[in-house]
Parts: C-alpha cells; structure tokens; sequence
C-alpha cells in the first residue's frame, strides 16, 4: 500500500499545480479605453547624454503613460533595470519562436544591455511600455503580475 501511495500523491500534486488559473489584472474602465483609443502619438524614449534611442508607436501608449502610470522618479533606477532586463529577456525570447508566440505583437527584438546606464528615462519609459502591453495584450513578460 505504501508503494502505491507515492504516484498517487505526485499524480494528484501536480493536477492541482496544472489547475490553478492565473491572477486576473484589474483594469479599470478608465485603462480599458486608452487601449481601446486610435491615439497615435508616438513616444520617443532617449537620453541625450547616452545617445539611446526608442521610438514606441503603440495606440493608447503615450495617453496611458501620461494618465495611467506611475509618476517620474516613483521607482529607483535599480528597480527599473532589474525588471527591464527581465522583460527584455523574455520579449527577444518570443520574437525569435514566431510560431508559438504571435509574430503581430513580437516582431523586433530589443537590443538592451544591463551592463549600460541607459539613464532614467529610457528605463522608465521601457518599463511602462512593457506594463502597458502586458496588461493591453494579456501577456506575461516575467514571473511578476504586471501592476501600476
């Protein structure tokens, strides 16, 4: 009888792991009509003193990033890089499996370097863009929920 309990314990271990659901994001109407608006403006994410450059063209980002997102200067520069080269990871990841993720929401990959001080705003605005797609598009790009 011991020999048999075993398995059985795994087997039903690891139902209950495959059936736990994923933390619902909470969007409130307010975000949920920035995604859906045609604004078109794009954002321009640089430092001039690095010389790095990003231009995101992403309906609804520059609303949602002056309305919906955290303040300039609310995380630390640190936090910001940390969950940057996370998310870029797994952003240049998908790109490159084209058939198992939707080649319409990962087309380019992100040349990004932790070892480079990118400034402050490139990081903050990396991170919020990353924030907004996630929540926009349902998508996870770490193992964190992604929150404002």
């Amino acid at each position: 009888m011991k020999k048999r309990l075993l398995p059985v314990l795994v087997v039903f271990t690891l139902l209950l792991s495959c059936s736990t659901q994923k933390e619902a994001l909470d969007i409130s109407n307010e975000e949920q009509a920035v995604f859906n608006s045609d604004d078109g403006q794009e954002v321009e994410i640089k430092d001039d003193e690095t010389e790095y450059e990003i231009i995101i063209i992403e309906p609804g980002f520059y609303t949602w990033l002056n309305s919906i997102a955290r303040p300039e200067g609310y995380y630390s520069q640190s936090f910001l890089e940390n969950r940057n080269a996370i998310m870029v990871t797994n952003w240049n990841q998908r790109v490159m499996q084209p058939m198992r993720f939707n080649p319409n929401l990962y087309e380019l990959q992100i040349n990004y370097d932790q070892n480079i001080d990118y400034g402050y705003e490139v990081n903050y605005k990396l991170y919020n863009y990353f924030i907004y797609f996630q929540r926009k598009y349902n998508q996870r790009l770490g193992p964190f929920v992604p929150r404002i």
